[in-house]
């Protein structure tokens, strides 16, 4: 994780999420840089400060889930990067105990996906591939680019542009520009139309996060500009049952991106309009950037198209599931909630033909605390290939065991389903199961 911490508190926001969630990833690096909005100065004495208080919990935690790395665990992985702005900071006589650290990392004898998670400017990462790129062979270095999984809160230097272009096959999730008035991850708090703002206000943070849930909840700071502007950097990493990292366009609770090249818009427009910032500049190749989902939303029961929908449809879900964390951190197993573990009585994906009666059935599905459980099926029709609506009727979505009819198709097509799963605890917490179903024409 590259993070500007201190240049806002969002930053110390989506570190104690992050570190609610540190059993879901193994953590490799914790990088204080900086951004545009930092530009001279780094903070890594603040993650240091906020693990001290993540280490008088830790032992709590795993009385709910396993594998809560400890702070002492941590605290060497936390380390810095220049305390310059952007492409400043990268070339000869650059190199830092970050950009080293990561770069080590994608040395490892590990094959598996290495996520860079970057909530400020991202040139600690772009040291590190500019020395890859200078010091290693191209066969070498392109195997370190292909561990690579980038995922940056819009550009916040000018060191992700460059990065984009200069390497061009790494993956590489973000809304371009340096001002914020198209992200996506404008969804995970920012009051939209439709979007549940209760569950993001002051009040919801003081009672469920900052206070009575021990010295990380304390650590929680206030919000100035907007609730955790970082957190959807990683929130797709979280194993729900819903969410991909590695297909984006599948969506989740962190959104849902689409492979392509964007055309150019300047994004210093709107309520971020800023005078002085960098120019924006047109995107050279394919990334994983804004796609939009269509929904109805539970707040006010009206239609909604846009990019943040991808993210503040699932807003009371993620919510909720953070504040039942936010319990573990001082109360014993049974006295707080965990999530419902859902289970399918066929494989995740399977192929039926045009026309065919089918069954969608999540029987054997379990709550770990007896709750009762709540289930609703849907399509998630953005992310298959089938455009159109699949009806349940006459059936009602809500039934553990559903009869579907595939629609009638003129050539190959998947459908993504979701399942709901919904317990009756205090929060109420939702785990899912997609369920991807090609139909192939008679």
């Amino acid at each position: 994780m590259l993070s500007d911490i201190e240049a806002d508190p969002d930053d110390a926001q989506s570190l104690v999420r992050f570190l609610m969630y540190s059993n879901q990833w193994d953590i490799e690096g914790l990088i204080a840089t900086t951004s545009i909005h930092q530009r001279k100065r780094v903070a890594p004495e603040s993650m240091l400060k906020m693990l001290d208080a993540y280490a008088k919990v830790q032992p709590n935690l795993l009385q709910h889930e396993k594998g809560f790395p400890t702070a002492d665990e941590l605290r060497p992985k936390v380390k810095k990067g220049l305390a310059v702005y952007g492409m400043e900071g990268v070339g000869e006589g650059h190199d830092s105990e970050g950009s080293e650290w990561i770069i080590k990392v994608l040395e490892k004898n590990d094959d598996r996906p290495v996520w860079i998670s970057v909530w400020g400017g991202p040139n600690t990462l772009a040291q590190a591939l500019w020395k890859i790129k200078k010091t290693k062979s191209g066969k070498e270095a392109e195997k370190l680019y292909s561990k690579l999984r980038v995922y940056t809160i819009s550009d916040q230097d000018d060191s992700g542009p460059w990065i984009r272009k200069t390497f061009p096959n790494i993956f590489f999730i973000v809304t371009p520009g340096y001002n914020y008035s198209f992200a996506t991850w404008l969804g995970i708090a920012f009051p939209m139309p439709g979007s549940n703002t209760a569950a993001t206000s002051n009040d919801w943070l003081a009672k469920n996060i900052q206070q009575g849930h021990g010295p990380l909840g304390a650590s929680y700071p206030d919000v100035a500009y907007g609730m955790e502007g970082d957190t959807p950097a990683f929130l797709s990493l979280i194993s729900n049952g819903l969410n991909d990292a590695e297909h984006p366009n599948y969506g989740g609770w962190g959104g849902r991106y689409e492979l392509y090249k964007p055309k150019f818009e300047d994004s210093n427009v709107g309520r971020f309009k800023r005078e002085n910032w960098p120019k924006d500049e047109p995107e050279t190749r394919a990334i994983w950037t804004n796609a939009n989902d269509s929904i109805v939303s539970p707040i006010d029961k009206k239609s909604y198209v846009g990019n943040c929908e991808t993210i503040w449809r699932w807003r009371e879900e993620f919510q909720n599931d953070f504040a039942a964390r936010m319990d573990w951190n001082t109360k014993n197993f049974n006295e707080v909630n965990h999530p419902p573990v859902p289970t399918l009585a066929h494989p995740e994906s399977f192929t039926v033909k045009s026309g065919e009666e089918f069954h969608l059935n999540a029987e054997g599905t379990t709550d770990p605390d007896g709750d009762s459980m709540s289930y609703w099926w849907f399509q998630y029709r953005e992310a298959g290939t089938h455009k159109g609506n699949v009806s349940f009727r006459p059936y009602s979505p809500n039934l553990y065991n559903l009869p579907v009819t595939a629609p009638v198709v003129s050539k190959i097509e998947t459908i993504h389903f979701i399942l709901k799963v919904t317990d009756k605890g205090t929060p109420a917490l939702t785990r899912y199961k997609r369920v991807i179903v090609t139909v192939l024409p008679k």
